[in-house]
């Protein structure tokens, strides 16, 4: 089974990776709260501390991993912080991911991010996954609908498995 990366550990990333832990993947959140531990680690996944504003942080958590999961659809923060997620900060670690085990990309293109910043994250995704020849998906999935989006996300997730 496949090592899928899920950043961040919201309540979404946590249902994702209860969802894939079922059918046997191994799993790594992140977040940037210690505090978030025991939730993440009840859905069977590994608690990787690390910060999407500090992509340094990271790094480490790309290693053994095959899948990729961008879950900031509905980050908050200012515009300008929220616009290096989907920019800047999401460009940096695709241009990591060139020398890692990393075989897919999963970009959350829906939320309550404004939909003009989404679009540029989900170009970044197009241009830097063409360009390392690393295949993607964008779940463009309402996230209000919890149900949809998991399935879209879980569909993503197994489309670049190959399942």
């Amino acid at each position: 089974m496949a090592r899928v990366l899920i950043v961040p550990g919201g309540c979404r990333g946590r249902a994702l990776a209860a969802s894939l832990r079922a059918e046997g993947h191994a799993l790594r959140v992140t977040s940037r709260r210690e505090e978030a531990r025991a939730e993440i680690e009840a859905t069977g996944a590994e608690f990787f501390r690390g910060d999407p504003d500090r992509i340094g942080t990271l790094t480490a958590a790309l290693d053994n991993t095959t899948i990729l999961c961008w879950l900031l659809g509905s980050a908050t923060g200012p515009p300008e912080t929220l616009a290096a997620l989907h920019g800047s900060r999401l460009s940096m670690l695709l241009e990591r991911t060139i020398d890692t085990t990393v075989r897919g990309v999963v970009y959350e293109g829906a939320g309550t991010v404004d939909a003009e910043v989404l679009a540029r994250g989900a170009d970044a995704v197009t241009r830097a996954c063409a360009f390392s020849e690393i295949p993607f998906r964008i779940v463009r999935a309402d996230p209000r609908d919890h149900g949809a989006w998991l399935a879209a996300a879980r569909g993503a997730v197994d489309a670049l498995l190959g399942f």
